[in-house]
């Protein structure tokens, strides 16, 4: 559906009423979690069936058919079928762009208005991980610009997910100019969000000390095929996950590379070996909730570009046994020996929920690769597995309700 339309103005009860929101019915959209799907998928759960239950499930208005939609939205991509999902997804925003939390909540419970962007799963903090299980009613808000606002319900604080990207830049803008009035807190404000494209974070954190950022430069396809400096790494823009990244040593790897890809424009950042001692990559993932850095994971792979995912953690007891000692001795230990480092990357972000994806020089420096307020922090992991895992990440989303319920005031 197009969303080519006119700026939006402030709503008008926003306008005329600054201490308040227009109160909604409850006919808000239910999907079924976003959480618990990934759990469900993790676990081996039967999706496809999920997925036929839920198509063919009789719905009698809007709200029953939007929340199904959204459902599905999450059933296809974790299913492999992006395309589909985002479909239903936008089948979902042309009906309602309001949802609610399923999970069980208190009368008295903390009400979040989380500000979302239409896209796939790297588009948005997902908050879901971080808040369900939490006395918390959740309203997600996706925001279409050129369109305006749906009637809010009453909420106690606001916050931007939509991370970083030249596709949320019109989604950026909207919501800067509708929160300078918000009648509640709103954090990770995307005027500070912005700032963390891959081009500009080496900019921002140049002068933090014990920190190193490689520089990324945007080039075009034929800017690319003129490179004489190798190696470098080169991805596409916008892509996440490590979708189209590669090492090119030569020019005759870049002319094979682009061969493969379809994209015009790539960020083109400079190699930097950061093997450990033992030859081996290690990757941390580190998160600040009001600029308390927390730990997250440590992957560790014999290839550079190491993720969770492609790490083989779980096959490998040796591997474990050192992000374990990572996570349990993380204040005495990686944060008391970067802590200048950590401190100064809290303060020179700005954002009140925000993570980085890093590693450790040779030298002791830390290389900083990406920070992001869209960094997935999860438990999910399986506790026969990774029994060192589970009690950290409730610390997390422990920090992060508290935090939440602690500003709103």
């Amino acid at each position: 559906m197009s969303i080519a339309s006119p700026v939006v103005s402030l709503p008008e009860q926003l306008r005329s009423e600054p201490g308040g929101f227009e109160k909604t019915s409850d006919q808000i959209p239910v999907p079924i979690c976003f959480a618990t799907l990934f759990r469900m998928a993790s676990d081996g759960g039967d999706l496809i069936s999920l997925r036929e239950r839920v198509i063919a499930e009789p719905r009698s208005n809007s709200v029953a058919a939007a929340a199904a939609l959204m459902s599905l939205c999450t059933i296809e991509q974790l299913l492999g079928d992006q395309a589909s999902g985002l479909a239903y997804q936008a089948g979902a925003c042309g009906l309602h762009r309001l949802y609610r939390s399923s999970w069980p909540a208190s009368p008295d419970a903390l009400r979040v208005l989380a500000f979302k962007a239409a896209g796939d799963f790297s588009t948005n903090t997902p908050i879901e991980f971080l808040l369900e299980g939490s006395d918390v009613v959740l309203y997600s808000l996706y925001v279409v610009p050129g369109q305006s606002l749906p009637p809010l319900p009453d909420h106690d604080i606001a916050i931007f997910t939509a991370g970083e990207s030249d596709r949320e830049r019109p989604v950026m803008q909207m919501i800067g100019q509708l929160i300078r009035t918000w009648p509640c807190p709103v954090l990770n404000r995307p005027d500070r969000v912005i700032h963390l494209s891959r081009e500009n974070l080496p900019r921002l954190m140049r002068d933090v000390p014990g920190v190193v950022v490689p520089v990324a430069v945007r080039m075009s396809r034929v800017e690319l095929k003129k490179n004489k400096r190798f190696p470098i790494i080169a991805r596409p823009v916008g892509s996440h996950a490590g979708r189209g990244l590669a090492k090119l040593d030569t020019a005759g790897d870049v002319d094979a590379w682009l061969d493969l890809q379809h994209d015009s424009e790539f960020f083109v950042s400079p190699y930097v070996d950061y093997r450990s001692a033992d030859g081996k990559f290690r990757k941390y993932r580190i998160v600040w909730i009001d600029d308390r850095p927390y730990p997250c994971h440590m992957a560790i792979a014999d290839r550079w570009d190491v993720w969770y995912y492609n790490a083989g953690m779980e096959a490998s007891t040796g591997k474990r046994m050192d992000e374990e000692h990572f996570i349990s001795t993380f204040d005495v230990g990686f944060a008391l020996r970067h802590a200048a480092a950590l401190a100064a990357i809290a303060t020179c972000l700005g954002l009140e929920y925000v993570g980085i994806d890093c590693a450790e020089l040779p030298d002791g420096r830390l290389i900083v690769f990406e920070a992001d307020i869209s960094l997935v922090v999860h438990d999910l992991d399986p506790p026969e597995i990774y029994p060192y895992k589970s009690r950290p990440m409730q610390t997390i989303f422990v920090a992060f309700y508290e935090m939440l319920k602690r500003r709103s005031k």
